[in-house]
């Protein structure tokens, strides 16, 4: 839930006001996100909608495609929810970020192209294949259709996961990019260790820097944004102030071209029993690391308008 209130407690926990808010947007809603949309722009953030063709809960994780079969988006059949969405967004009139079908190179998500042909040599191009190829059909047939509706206020965030599940050639990260028409930002998930049963720990090179450098060989120009990004706090494996410390002070000489980043601030019990505690204050160390990270000027309080209608 987005509310003021709880705006306020996290910029007093971490001493600093956000520039940009995320949510998510679940297609199963069939609704427009207003109330969270007008709070966030009367607090001065970039509203980041996690726009979603699923049904949750009735979809969870890892479940297969429902009613929102990327087939079925293609085919026209959810065009009235898409044109009303549109047509709000545009009403809304100030920019907004959106991430349509995000991680689609993770098994997790029913929109992943692991059920759509996976890897299956596509019969329209070369080097492709089938399962990545409808996802990008789908995902340029939802741009193409906000678009006609006029919503120009929505700044298009492609957003993938770091790394590739299944770590296969068709499962590529490139595989599903739609094209530069179609991106205005190149977003991705990228996380230290979540689970206790993961084992080794993850160092911010290993976790953001591989995939950075694919992610800029995309597009040599467009900005860059983690869209997801945290590490949980598991002291037997390694530092969490240290993991959050390193990423906040490297950003603007080794990863320049990321222009924002969006940290996942959660905390939730796993099956086993075991607690995946990925907020800024899940120790006094890892708190004091994140509030004199973001207080480098390089991280901005509020956006910085470069041009009329792109932040930077």
């Amino acid at each position: 839930n987005v509310t003021l209130e709880g705006i306020e407690r996290f910029d007093k926990l971490v001493g600093k006001k956000q520039a940009i808010i995320a949510f998510s947007s679940d297609w199963g809603n069939q609704s427009f996100p207003d109330q969270q949309l007008n709070i966030i722009s009367s607090y001065g953030a970039i509203p980041l909608i996690f726009w979603s063709p699923w049904d949750r809960p009735t979809e969870g994780w890892n479940s297969k495609p429902g009613r929102f079969d990327l087939n079925a988006i293609i085919a026209g059949q959810w065009d009235g929810y898409i044109d009303y969405w549109a047509t709000q967004a545009k009403a809304y009139g100030n920019p907004l970020f959106v991430s349509w079908g995000l991680e689609m190179n993770g098994y997790w998500f029913p929109w992943s192209g692991i059920f759509y042909g996976a890897g299956k040599p596509s019969q329209n191009c070369k080097n492709c294949f089938e399962g990545p190829e409808t996802f990008k059909k789908a995902y340029r047939y939802v741009i193409d259709r906000v678009r006609a509706k006029g919503a120009s206020n929505i700044l298009w965030v492609w957003h993938a996961n770091n790394a590739s599940d299944p770590d296969e050639p068709w499962n590529a990260m490139a595989q599903y990019y739609p094209g530069p028409q179609y991106v205005d930002w190149l977003g991705i998930t990228a996380y230290g260790v979540q689970f206790k049963s993961e084992g080794n720990w993850v160092t911010v090179d290993k976790a953001i820097g591989t995939y950075y450098q694919q992610l800029c060989q995309l597009d040599e120009e467009k900005p860059l944004m983690l869209a997801e990004w945290g590490v949980g706090e598991f002291p037997e494996q390694g530092s969490k102030a240290h993991w959050i410390a390193d990423f906040l002070e490297r950003a603007s000489k080794d990863y320049p071209r990321i222009r924002a980043a969006v940290f996942w601030h959660e905390r939730w019990q796993n099956d086993d029993g075991s607690i995946s505690n990925l907020r800024v204050n899940s120790s006094s160390e890892a708190l004091k690391a994140y509030r004199q990270g973001i207080a480098n000027p390089f991280w901005l309080a509020r956006p910085l308008w470069t041009h009329a209608d792109h932040p930077e």
